[in-house]
């Protein structure tokens, strides 16, 4: 028995991207192409990422950033932290256009990749940072500035928590990308309430075209985060408010 004729990239890339509500044009699809391509080529010389067959960049990486786009809808201005090789911040400058990203990396090399991108893609209203996230959150440049942060497969809830909430603004959002993630959740408490913030939603969903299960925690800010915070550079990580 033959088997069935594998999905047109593109195909696979417009229909996982509907399940979110995006609608991809021509523009859109040649962008993502185009990424994907430096994707890989760069992926030789550097690790940005370990998933290297065409299907699975577009479902796991591409379809994944796009996952959030529904909770955007009052969002202007993000960051990105830990953006790696820019997932989700770039997927989401594609088929959001008006949205200002910030991408935030610690390593010098990725962000010379994130700028190629950029430069490539020819995106504007977005830029790539080199900087830790808990210098970024104590500088006056980045402090309480975004409607949004994100964080993809970055590191456990508590600790994301203390690298992203003090660059939200008072009322916005942080969004967390997630695999399983229960037990996080259950070890956020003490971090939400030094933070200044609450889980407002989680969203369970497998994504399309795979098996993967994926989560979605949605934490709203509610208060200034204390001055003290984010700690120096390595300390969430080492002593997360647990």
């Amino acid at each position: 028995m033959e088997k069935p004729m594998e999905q047109p990239l593109e195909m696979l890339l417009r229909e996982g991207a509907g399940e979110y509500g995006v609608i991809t044009d021509d523009r859109m699809m040649s962008a993502f192409m185009l990424y994907k391509g430096l994707l890989l080529e760069w992926n030789e010389k550097m690790n940005l990422t370990a998933i290297e067959e065409d299907r699975e960049v577009i479902v796991k990486h591409f379809v994944d950033s796009l996952s959030i786009v529904p909770f955007l809808k009052e969002v202007h201005h993000i960051v990105d932290v830990g953006t790696g090789a820019g997932f989700p911040g770039i997927p989401l400058k594609i088929v959001l256009p008006s949205l200002e990203v910030v991408l935030l990396d610690s390593l010098e090399k990725r962000v010379g990749f994130l700028n190629t991108v950029i430069s490539s893609l020819q995106l504007h209203g977005i830029s790539a940072v080199h900087s830790r996230a808990e210098d970024a959150g104590s500088s006056p440049k980045y402090r309480g500035k975004f409607d949004a942060a994100v964080a993809r497969a970055v590191a456990s809830l508590p600790v994301l928590l203390e690298y992203c909430l003090p660059m939200v603004k008072i009322d916005g959002i942080f969004i967390a990308m997630k695999g399983s993630c229960s037990e996080e959740i259950a070890a956020s408490g003490k971090a939400l309430e030094i933070l200044g913030a609450k889980i407002e939603e989680v969203i369970e969903f497998t994504l399309p075209h795979s098996d993967m299960k994926r989560n979605i925690i949605i934490i709203r800010k509610l208060r200034q985060t204390p001055t003290k915070y984010p700690r120096k550079a390595g300390k969430p990580s080492k002593e997360p408010l647990i």
